[in-house]
């Protein structure tokens, strides 16, 4: 979790602003680690509905670590690298708006903080000093006009996150079954309620929330997902039986 309580002594503020904004991961954790809980229990679920046997839990269960996991990971990954595509797509045409119609682009920055309350020479002052750099210039235009962020998270590392995640997670209602427990759809079920209640608890440290009601939203959240898959898979053992 990011310490937002640093120190404000000159030495120290010039070190932290200097390393540039720090860019967190965390959605990224959070939705490979929910997914990867839910849908391999929810494929355990399943599987137990139909009443299958143990081995194609496992089989299964691997199948969609590996397989749902990279697939994760992928579009993860696909749909980070279009942001960044699409912020600098953006920015180009930016950047050739404000060398071909310098005015416009004056006047849309009046605009823009006079709609914040600014007027007089004081949003004179603020227009003028933000049209003489260009790099502010695009900067202000970019996160005003368009609401894109200049901070850009990195396509590996989110995808690699997301991966990680679901595949720590996505284990555990696993467990039981390589460990050849008599009792392995309950042990599952309990372990992976375990899960999802550890990852609302850790997920309320970056949030205004009190840990107890994120981790009960993430428990019912995962749970209900697995229960419909069970349903479904009992569902379904009805229809070949019939």
């Amino acid at each position: 979790m990011r310490d937002l309580n640093h120190s404000h002594k000159f030495a120290d503020i010039h070190s932290r602003l200097s390393a540039g904004p720090r860019i967190s991961y965390l959605r990224d954790w959070i939705y490979g680690g929910i997914d990867g809980a839910v849908t391999t229990f929810a494929i355990v679920a399943g599987v137990v509905g139909a009443e299958l046997s143990a081995g194609v839990v496992v089989v299964l269960g691997i199948a969609n670590l590996l397989a749902d996991g990279f697939s994760m990971a992928a579009s993860n990954y696909s749909g980070t690298k279009a942001e960044i595509d699409d912020y600098n797509r953006v920015l180009e045409v930016e950047k050739r708006h404000i060398r071909q119609h310098p005015e416009g682009e004056r006047e849309e920055v009046r605009q823009i903080f006079s709609n914040k309350g600014y007027s007089g020479e004081e949003l004179d002052e603020i227009v003028k000093l933000i049209t003489t750099h260009e790099d502010m210039w695009l900067e202000t235009m970019m996160a005003e006009e368009y609401g894109l962020s200049n901070v850009q998270r990195s396509p590996i590392r989110a995808a690699l996150a997301t991966f990680l995640a679901f595949l720590v997670c996505g284990a555990v209602p696993l467990l039981p079954y390589f460990l050849g427990l008599s009792s392995g759809a309950v042990v599952a079920a309990t372990m992976t309620g375990i899960v999802f209640l550890l990852i609302g608890a850790v997920k309320s440290l970056w949030s205004t929330w009190s840990w107890w009601v994120s981790a009960l939203e993430t428990f019912v959240i995962g749970m209900s997902a697995a229960g419909l898959a069970y349903f479904v898979g009992a569902a379904l053992r009805g229809l070949v039986g019939a």
